[in-house]
């Protein structure tokens, strides 16, 4: 699941709210020195530490007591942190002629890259942005699909995507949530325009490059790795498009699902296309029930909200870590309360960047809630670790960390690990994984092309290579390219799917998905390999390895504060992401998938 935490610095710029009139450089950019640079650097940081408990409070009392007072006291802190990031990125880049120390400059780097969106700093067209930033958050927000007087939110229709097998039920949801982005268009074409002239000014070609820039590599070699990385991986997600596609086609006959061309978008049981274990009934292999259900198992061992937590807990103290600090448990949010709305999205917050630790979660005793606990305390002991870094550095080596380490936990959670914690009495054969692997890949496999393909579209976007003309065509393009996924009925320029998806009218980068998809199966096969295991990467957990704790937390500890290759060196020994670890995590299934597609037409 895609988890929100809270981070020191740049996961708190939300710029929905830019104001750059106050904009000024501190002084001439031919006098300044690195003297001059460093006080700047040391008040910012105050700043910035003052800004960020004081966000976090309101942003955790807002979460957790949702009423127009808490949510306008939210948004008023919000306001002042994004003014004042926006002030501070710009007054650093007075320095950028000045030649500092490494550190110095990174630092600068940062202040500068924490911005999403950067505003001109024209006071008319910084207004202009953020209105327009303002009502595109909010036709997504609000967005419907009536028909007569019955009208469907867009939770209501993506319980039915997953759920439906009616093909005409399912193109007609497919085609009503895309219905609200068509007015989104205008405004995403004059938000590309304001954002690309702040991001010049800041010194950057355009808004996309900025944002590749985050990454401790030239901005178009970074472009060329994340294709490197996918070239690895397509092996894999052809044979599962091959195998998902021929299951659709006994499903809803091949006149509807073609074999020789793309899935149509709307039968994979998510809104997007983008995760498709939701039809996990449709493609399951015969056979794969593993013999137990953890939500049963737990019920079976009296596992209530805070034992889960507890338990999870235990896996990162079984490895080293420290144990959370008492006031985890007494301000943390476990169970939904009956006398007020909470956000129920699971999780994890660090209020004061050193440890008030804490997770927000409305619990279902469920054996998926059972590892996206371990999840989201992955980002706990993640923040925790860094937390002696200067304020820049208090975040992830880069946004793709974060969430694979969380992940990294879960793919641990293994029957294995069921049977060491006392919840399963005897492991399965190994042959009974094909369903657990089928499901497992239904999600994270399935999703890594439209993970790449999302933030693909908004860079050309950004550097003019795709016209505003052609924004639907390039869309689709792309996700006929790397998903081999098409649209169920024709779509024109008069549509604007891409706003379909909230990050894009939302303004979230990506990429970090795709990245932590990728890291995760890495740092799980790096971890396994010092933890000694010996049977399959996929069955191994890391549970009670104190030599991989040690590892890990090193990694952990560096936070932001070298460039993202080092960390990754540190844990797995190389500087090169590779996502053969994958490969070899769903080697099982690969064999079986190629099995299965005998005689079948593969590609589109």
């Amino acid at each position: 699941m895609t988890t929100k935490f809270k981070l020191s610095l740049s996961a708190l710029i939300v710029s929905s709210a830019l104001s750059l009139s106050a904009c000024k450089t501190t002084s001439s950019s031919s006098n300044v020195t690195e003297q001059d640079a460093e006080a700047f650097l040391a008040q910012s940081a105050e700043t910035l530490i003052d800004l960020n408990a004081r966000s976090s409070r309101a942003a955790w009392i807002y979460a957790n007591f949702i009423t127009e007072d808490t949510a306008s006291l939210s948004a008023d802190v919000n306001r002042e942190y994004t003014d004042v990031v926006v002030r501070l990125a710009n007054e650093a880049a007075q320095f950028d002629s000045l030649e500092l120390s490494e550190d110095n400059r990174r630092k600068m780097d940062k202040l500068k890259l924490a911005l999403t969106l950067p505003a001109p700093q024209n006071a008319d067209k910084s207004k202009k942005l953020a209105g327009i930033l303002a009502e595109l958050d909010g036709m997504y927000g609000k967005g419907k699909y009536c028909k007569g007087n019955e009208c469907m939110s867009l939770g209501e229709m993506t319980s039915k995507m997953a759920s439906s097998r009616n093909y005409e039920e399912l193109l007609d949801i497919w085609q009503g949530w895309r219905q609200v982005a068509k007015p989104m268009r205008p405004l995403y074409e004059e938000q590309v325009i304001l954002t690309n002239e702040g991001a010049k000014e800041l010194g950057y070609a355009d808004t996309g490059a900025m944002w590749r820039s985050k990454y401790d590599m030239p901005a178009d070699d970074f472009a060329t790795e994340l294709d490197r990385i996918w070239g690895q991986v397509k092996p894999l997600y052809d044979s599962l498009h091959c195998h998902v596609r021929a299951k659709l086609g006994d499903k809803y006959g091949e006149d509807k699902v073609p074999q020789d061309q793309p899935i149509p978008a709307h039968l994979l049981g998510n809104m997007w296309a983008q995760t498709w274990g939701n039809i996990y009934d449709v493609v399951a292999p015969e056979n794969a029930d593993p013999g137990y259900d953890v939500t049963e198992l737990l019920a079976k061992h009296n596992y209530d909200e805070l034992t889960m937590v507890k338990g999870a807990e235990k896996f990162f103290t079984s490895m080293g870590f420290a144990p959370l600090p008492d006031t985890f448990y007494s301000r943390s949010l476990f169970t939904k309360p009956q006398d007020r709305d909470v956000q129920c999205h699971a999780s994890a917050w660090n209020l004061d960047s050193k440890d008030d630790l804490r997770i927000k979660m409305c619990i279902q005793r469920t054996g998926e809630e059972f590892s996206v606990i371990h999840h989201e305390l992955g980002h706990n002991f993640y923040q925790r670790a860094y937390n002696t870094q200067p304020v820049y550095y208090q975040e992830s080596a880069n946004d793709g960390f974060h969430e694979a380490i969380g992940d990294t936990i879960a793919l641990s959670v293994t029957p294995g690990y069921l049977k060491e914690i006392g919840l399963l009495d005897k492991v399965p054969d190994e042959s009974k994984d094909i369903g657990l692997l089928m499901k497992m890949a239904l999600d994270k496999v399935a999703f890594i092309p439209f993970g790449l393909l999302v933030d693909q579209w908004r860079w050309k976007v950004f550097n003019g290579e795709i016209s505003p003309a052609e924004y639907n065509k390039a869309w689709w393009e792309l996700r006929e390219k790397y998903q081999g996924i098409k649209a169920p009925i024709t779509r024109t320029e008069a549509d604007f799917d891409p706003g379909a998806k909230y990050h894009v009218p939302g303004n979230v980068p990506y990429t970090r998905y795709f990245l932590a998809h990728i890291l995760q199966f890495e740092f799980h096969k790096a971890l396994c390999e010092i933890a000694g295991n010996e049977g399959s990467i996929h069955r191994c957990s890391v549970y009670n390895s104190k030599e991989a704790g040690e590892r890990l937390n090193a990694m952990l500890e560096m936070g932001s504060s070298r460039p993202w290759q080092e960390a990754l060196e540190t844990l797995t020994g190389s500087q090169q992401m590779d996502a053969t670890a994958i490969l070899d995590y769903f080697a099982p299934l690969q064999k079986y998938l190629d099995e299965q597609n005998k005689g079948r037409q593969c590609g589109w």
